[in-house]
Formats: C-alpha cells, sequence, structure tokens
C-alpha cells in the first residue's frame, strides 16, 4: 500500500525554550531557515518577543515568525496562537517598512482566537486587583493573552475565521462585550463600548483575510512535497499552563508536543526537538527561581548588564542566576529533547568562577529535578558545583575548538548532568556567531 506521505517528505524541527523563556529562539530560529522553506508560530501570542540582528541590524518580532527575516520562506500562524489583528496589522507594517515582503507568504490559520480590547482591559484590570489585594501580580505582559484562552476553552471565542462573516462576528462580540463588561464593573474598570471594535475588527478584516489559511492543510501538503519545516515555539517550558510553575506560567502549552495540536499536523511530522538555553537562567515576571541573584551586585549585576537583560515586549528588568541544570532536566523530559543549543555563552567571559545548580535540598530531602508546585519550588535550596572560569573571550567564535578549555569544560560539565546532547552554541547575537556540532536539520 503505497504511504500517504510521499517519499520525498521534508523533515521538520521543533524550537522550544527550555526555561522561562528569553533564551535566544528567534536567533537561532532565523539561523536555521537557511535549510527550512517554512516557520510555524504555534502558541502565544503577541506576548512573545524574538529579537533577531542580521549583519548588525537589530529586529523585534513578536507575532510574525522569525524565518520573515529570510527571503521565500513561508511564514505559518497556527490555530494554537492567539491573534490581536491591529498589532498583526501593525508588525507587518513595521516589516515591510525594512523592505520585506510579508503579505505574500504569510498564512494565518482561519482557527486563531482572536484577542480585542476587553481581554486587554481585562488583563490589566486583573493584575491590578492582585497587587491592591496583596495576592502577588502573576507578571503578565497586559497583552490580554490569558483572557483570549479563557475564551477559546469556555468556545465562547471570535475566531479569524468569524471576520468572513460580518453579521455573525457582530453578533457574537455584543455577547462577549456585555459579559466581559460585568467582570469589569466588579473589578473596578470602565465598561466598553462594542461599536468601536466592530468597527476597527471589520476595517482589519478586509486586509487580513488575503491572509487567512487552511494551516495544517498546507504543511501537510509542503511536507509531502519534501519541504523542511520549523516550528517556533514561544515563551519556555517553566512557563507552560501544564507543566510550568503554576499560576505564575503563560495561558498556553509552550513545550514541544503542542506543535502538532498548535499547527494541525500529527506527531509523526515532528522529527527533531531542539532545545534552546540561555547559559545561566533568567526570568521575567514573578514566580519561583532558586538559582536567582541579586541585580545590585556581583555575578548577578554582571549577568544583567553584560547580557543587557530586558524584556523584548515588555522592556522589564530580567530576573537573573546560575544555570539550573535540575529545572533544565524537567524541560529536557517534558519536550523530549533530541539536542540542545546554549545561547549567551559569551556572557560568562572573565568570571573566575561559574556554579551549576545540580539540584535542590527540600524538607530533609536531596532532589535532582525540579518540583512540580510553585510553593515547593520556593522553599527549594539549591544545591550548587563550583567550576572555574574563563578570562579569554568566546564572542563571536565559531568552531568548538577556539573556545577557552574551561569554557568547553563548563558545557561538558552541563551536559553530562541534564542528559541531552549540547549540538549548537551561540557566541553572540549575529546569525552568524554561533558554532555548529550536529546540525537539527541533518541529525
Amino acid at each position: 500500500m503505497q504511504s500517504a506521505i510521499r517519499p520525498t517528505a521534508g523533515r521538520n524541527v521543533v524550537v522550544v525554550g527550555t526555561q522561562w523563556g528569553d533564551e535566544g529562539k528567534g536567533k537561532i530560529v532565523d539561523w536555521m531557515t537557511d535549510h527550512a522553506q517554512g516557520v510555524v508560530r504555534f502558541q502565544g501570542g503577541h506576548n512573545a518577543g524574538h529579537t533577531l540582528v542580521i549583519a548588525g541590524r537589530k529586529t523585534a518580532l513578536q507575532l510574525i515568525p522569525s524565518g520573515v527575516m529570510r527571503e521565500g520562506v513561508a511564514c505559518y500562524i497556527g490555530n494554537g496562537v492567539v491573534v490581536d489583528p491591529a498589532h498583526m496589522l501593525g508588525e507587518i507594517a513595521r516589516i515591510e517598512a525594512l523592505g520585506i515582503d510579508v503579505r505574500s507568504r504569510l498564512f494565518l490559520s482561519e482557527a486563531c482566537p482572536l484577542i480585542l480590547p476587553f481581554h486587554v482591559a481585562l488583563d490589566s484590570a486583573r493584575e491590578g486587583r492582585r497587587e491592591s489585594s496583596g495576592s502577588g501580580k502573576i507578571g503578565t505582559t497586559g497583552k490580554g493573552i490569558g483572557p483570549a484562552y479563557e475564551d477559546k476553552v469556555a468556545r465562547r471565542a471570535l475566531r479569524v475565521q468569524d471576520l468572513k462573516h460580518p453579521q455573525r462576528f457582530e453578533n457574537k462580540l455584543r455577547e462577549l462585550v456585555e459579559l466581559h463588561n460585568t467582570e469589569l464593573a466588579y473589578l473596578g474598570g470602565a465598561p466598553l463600548d462594542w461599536q468601536p471594535m466592530l468597527d476597527g475588527a471589520l476595517q482589519a478584516a478586509e486586509q487580513l483575510r488575503p491572509l487567512m489559511a487552511d494551516v495544517g492543510y498546507r504543511l501537510y501538503n509542503a511536507h509531502a512535497a519534501g519541504q523542511n519545516l520549523l516550528f517556533e515555539g514561544a515563551q519556555g517550558t517553566l512557563l507552560d499552563i501544564d507543566h510550568g510553575t503554576y499560576p505564575y506560567v503563560t495561558s498556553s502549552n509552550c513545550v514541544a508536543g503542542n506543535a502538532a495540536a498548535g499547527s494541525g499536523v500529527g506527531p509523526g511530522m515532528l522529527h527533531y526537538v531542539l532545545g534552546i538555553t540561555k547559559a545561566y537562567t533568567t526570568r521575567v515576571g514573578g514566580g519561583p527561581f532558586p538559582t536567582e541573584l541579586s541585580l545590585e551586585e556581583g555575578v548577578g549585576h554582571h549577568l544583567s548588564t553584560v547580557g543587557q537583560e530586558r524584556g523584548t515586549v515588555t522592556g522589564r528588568a530580567r530576573r537573573c542566576g546560575w544555570l539550573d541544570a535540575a529545572a533544565l532536566k524537567r524541560s529536557i523530559i517534558i519536550n523530549g529533547v533530541s539536542g540542545l543549543c546554549i545561547t549567551k555563552l559569551d556572557v560568562l567571559d572573565g568570571l573566575p568562577e561559574i556554579k551549576i545548580c545540580t539540584g535542590y535540598k527540600l524538607g530533609g530531602q536531596m532532589l535532582d529535578v525540579l518540583p512540580m508546585d510553585a510553593d515547593e519550588i520556593s522553599a527549594c535550596e539549591p544545591v550548587y558545583e563550583t567550576l572555574p572560569g574563563w578570562s579569554d573571550t568566546t564572542a563571536g567564535l565559531t568552531n568548538w575548538e577556539q573556545l577557552p578549555v574551561n569554557a568547553k569544560r563548563y558545557l561538558e560539565r552541563m551536559q553530562a548532568l541534564i542528559g541531552a546532547p549540547i549540538d549548537m552554541v551561540s557566541t553572540g547575537p549575529d546569525r552568524v556567531h554561533t558554532i555548529l556540532l550536529r546540525h537539527p536539520f541533518r541529525a
């Protein structure tokens, strides 16, 4: 019997963050698109921030897949992504202003839930209530992501496909505005008028209609035709709604398994999982962080300033700490990581010694993997192993043999502790600042 997928089928790679996001996924996706014909976003929204540096020019993307910076690469936004129409059109215009063609190769799933103004208002009002009540802010980006996913799960979301049917859109919109205005009033917010929302959405619909597509079927056919596809995750594994440091998490599944559900393809189309891991650890927003260091002095200050650790979307200072191998072990198990890419190794240049958290003490017990309960994580005392640092620079190196001896030893020890091979090392922000040990599309 002939296979449904022809023998010429391409090879597909999933890129996910293995920490709390901000690991440098955008640069790596951009770097690997020289071997891919399509890049797919499968979760999150414009709360993601992927910064690319190409020939010294910095470009920050939030919703559009990072493959847009490579000429001729198709860009897909899968059904697992929540879409703010106004933001999407603004981001398209900003990229087009750089002289890059976007619309002819951008495909938007009709099943994407929409983010509308009442989602943003609810997001901000809830965070304000948490802060005033003393219960502790989650640290959302305030983009309306969580409330939009709530509507999706409650089966009342307005989706991209509804924009094709103005009367249907209006009827559903009026119901949603009435529902959410009730909560806004409870939270002390001002009610919103549905008419300006309708006018703005229908105006955006005229520009979005040519981009609407059956993304899952397009990906199936692209794969069958021999094209290589790159699935681009947003945020990081430890922010996953199910597997992260709940409730200090994002509102979607950030793990590799969701690349299938969030784009409309079968898991058999996912061949290699590349985990992106910063050479130290950072996180933005609230929540437990066992290896956190003070940003005011010492190593924490070094990581923050040398690493330029500020959020791409919010501009907030990122919390910084030593590498947490026990947390990475959890991520590698959840994602089924095939290989790792270590980023920002050059930020550690010049430190006399470097620590790795190998596990935790908790209630008289030793743990070698991150617990699942946020309160337990907060109570964990990290156990460190200390390695000698290096004085020579690693910035911009492109060959493993060029690395200082102690930098190699640090990476080799990390690899041994977490149980996954290091296939790539990023030594700077530009796409060419990369050491390749094993190519994901050829592994």
